[in-house]
């Protein structure tokens, strides 16, 4: 009877484990190699997905086009920002500034195409500026805790030297995350709208990101070719974030989509936020402070409000 709605919560679910999970390797993988990681898998994942269901058919140029560039938005930008920001900021942070793609979605539908903007999705706009604030300004915890979804000692010790992740350079890198997969969404709107399958549409963005991502193995970047080996265990555990946030919380959400109601699926499949407090909880044992509570929920409310208006 509520299968839509179980489906859109359980793809909120997905995108919280995900961070849990990528937050859990920070010190031990850097942000580009764990990006590059989880699009190659998912590239597989959904390439081999879509040549099962043929939906390669029918393909053309211009929408090829498009998902190329929203994938160099929406994934080869966004995801190597998402991932640095959890690594700043740790998932619940991370995942708050990562709400504000509904907000940057709404101003560029605004200015680049022209879409009617009401004042219940500008309510929600403030709404989730707002959370965020509250939750940047209060709800940090004195002392820093690790969030990852294994228990207390860490699973490996970390391999990375150390460097100094301040609050700024994270919320950049949440802002960043956020801009990037609006606009990747944007990008997209017109292809998904044609009738692309949604596998199809998936491999041909995080195939193209992989592309670029090998392609940088070979620019002489900082660290490159003198990052540590990493075990068999952080690269299982990269990759399942992958699967489970990209591949299962994704599919989860065509599901639900195909089911209800956009806006309500839209709105419940941003409840990640939320979600990931009481998780936080269970990895650090200490309860994450009211005005993170009270800013996850603001945002989740405004996010609603961007949804149904």
């Amino acid at each position: 009877m509520y299968l839509a709605e179980i489906l859109s919560i359980g793809a909120a679910l997905c995108i919280a484990t995900s961070g849990m999970l990528a937050g859990e390797l920070s010190g031990r993988v850097d942000a580009l190699t764990l990006t590059r990681w989880q699009t190659f898998a998912v590239t597989v994942a959904t390439g081999a997905a879509a040549t099962v269901a043929g939906g390669w058919s029918g393909l053309s140029a211009w929408q090829v086009g498009y998902l190329a560039a929203s994938g160099i938005f929406g994934i080869f930008i966004a995801s190597t920002a998402y991932i640095s920001s959890i690594f700043a900021l740790g998932p619940r942070l991370a995942l708050l500034m990562f709400s504000l793609t509904s907000p940057f979605a709404l101003v560029m539908g605004y200015t680049i195409l022209g879409e009617r903007v009401g004042g219940v999705q500008l309510a929600g706009v403030a709404l989730v500026i707002a959370g965020i604030v509250l939750a940047i300004l209060f709800g940090r915890p004195a002392k820093a805790q690790p969030e990852g979804i294994f228990p207390t000692p860490p699973i490996e010790k970390p391999v990375l030297p150390a460097r100094q992740m301040t609050l700024p350079v994270g919320l950049g890198f949440g802002l960043l995350a956020a801009l990037g997969q609006a606009a990747g969404t944007l990008v997209a709107r017109p292809v998904m709208a044609s009738g692309v399958d949604p596998f199809v549409a998936m491999a041909i963005r995080t195939g193209v990101s992989t592309l670029l991502f090998l392609l940088l193995v070979f620019v002489p970047l900082p660290g490159n070719g003198k990052r540590p080996k990493p075990s068999a265990r952080i690269l299982a555990i990269g990759i399942s974030g992958a699967l489970i946030g990209t591949g299962m919380g994704m599919s989860l959400l065509m599901a639900a989509l195909a089911r209800g109601q956009v806006g309500i699926v839209s709105t419940l499949s941003s409840l990640s936020p939320v979600l990931v407090l009481p998780m936080v909880w269970l990895r650090t044992g200490a309860r994450p402070a009211a005005p993170a509570w009270g800013g996850a929920l603001l945002a989740f409310a405004g996010t609603s409000l961007i949804a149904m208006g």
